[in-house]
């Protein structure tokens, strides 16, 4: 294989491809699923992150539909576990089974041995299981029988949760939101979208089958290695480290907030901004990028003093302010 030519902006011929294949992704998606496009980018930048999601709309706004639309779209392996109050830890990861002919126990891999795992409305499940996942979406491996598993590359955790019924719902704890990468809100479409969707739907559309629908694979595992080894790369310059740190100091000084965005947060915001940069074609990133990132990225780590959540002050509310009053560096 020859070495890949780089061009003048420093972007290697692999990388150009695999951005050129990222891009066309939307498109792809779009035979499936209508007018989510931002979602669509927000699961994008978290694989060049490998970094996780948490799904966020009310039933019925395709979420489920989206991953197995990116997972066809990607020609990654896809699982779905429903979450439910039930549900085992070693439902999700696996566990020892006893072979009678062998006399032996043997190791059977749980739905979390994937590329994308789908965790249905994780709220739904107690807190033991939901902590199953926090050793696969951190470490990337699984330990059964004190024995560490591997999982498979690429690997991320797209899980939902329903924003209008906590009936019966054990919340996320802080520790384990500060494990996803973003907070993407899925909102219900427009007017116009609706009509397409409900349209698709008299044409003999069929969710379950994406084949039908024509999407095809238009990206790999290959194209998001290139693309994550050419975001390492993107530029930050010290007065855009400061800016994001400056950011999420402010948030600690909030008067709506008991809990400000942590390190980790301020971490997740400059690495969703360096994948948001190279996806626009840019080998640096430019305030712009990070005040594109700054609500998926930090939404799910501050906490409203009941008070302030009273009044109608939101998560968004509260980090659209600190935008506006941290300076902007030039």
């Amino acid at each position: 294989m020859t070495d890949p030519t780089t061009d003048n902006t420093g972007n290697t011929g692999d990388a150009d491809t695999a951005r050129a294949s990222l891009e066309a992704l939307r498109a792809e998606i779009a035979k499936a699923v209508v007018g989510q496009d931002p979602a669509v980018t927000g699961l994008v930048v978290a694989l060049l992150c490998r970094g996780h999601v948490l799904l966020e709309g009310v039933p019925g706004v395709a979420k489920t539909l989206l991953v197995r639309a990116l997972a066809s779209a990607l020609e990654l392996d896809t699982k779905r576990v429903q979450f439910t109050p039930d549900l085992m830890p070693s439902d999700v990861t696996g566990s020892l089974v006893y072979d009678a002919r062998t006399a032996a126990f043997s190791f059977q891999p749980g739905p979390v041995f994937t590329n994308l795992l789908l965790a249905d409305e994780i709220n739904r499940t107690p807190p033991k299981t939901q902590s199953s996942l926090l050793e696969a979406m951190e470490e990337r491996q699984v330990t059964v029988d004190s024995t560490p598993r591997p999982l498979p590359e690429p690997f991320l955790v797209a899980a939902t949760q329903n924003p209008v019924e906590y009936e019966g719902t054990y919340p996320l704890p802080e520790a384990q939101l500060d494990r996803f990468l973003l907070k993407l809100t899925i909102p219900l479409p427009s007017r116009q979208d609706e009509i397409d969707v409900l349209n698709r739907h008299a044409s003999g559309f069929n969710p379950r089958d994406l084949k039908a629908a024509g999407v095809r694979p238009v990206a790999g595992p290959a194209d998001l290695e290139a693309a994550r080894a050419a975001v390492a790369k993107t530029t930050v310059s010290p007065e855009i480290t400061a800016y994001v740190v400056d950011i999420c100091r402010a948030t600690r000084e909030s008067p709506s907030l008991t809990l400000g965005v942590s390190p980790r947060g301020a971490t997740a915001l400059l690495s969703a901004a360096r994948a948001w940069a190279w996806l626009t074609g840019r080998d640096y990133v430019i305030p712009d990028d990070v005040k594109a990132l700054a609500l998926p990225a930090l939404r799910h780590r501050i906490q409203l003093r009941p008070e302030a959540e009273m009044e109608g002050v939101t998560a968004d509310s509260v980090i659209n302010s600190v935008l506006a009053h941290v300076p902007v560096p030039r």
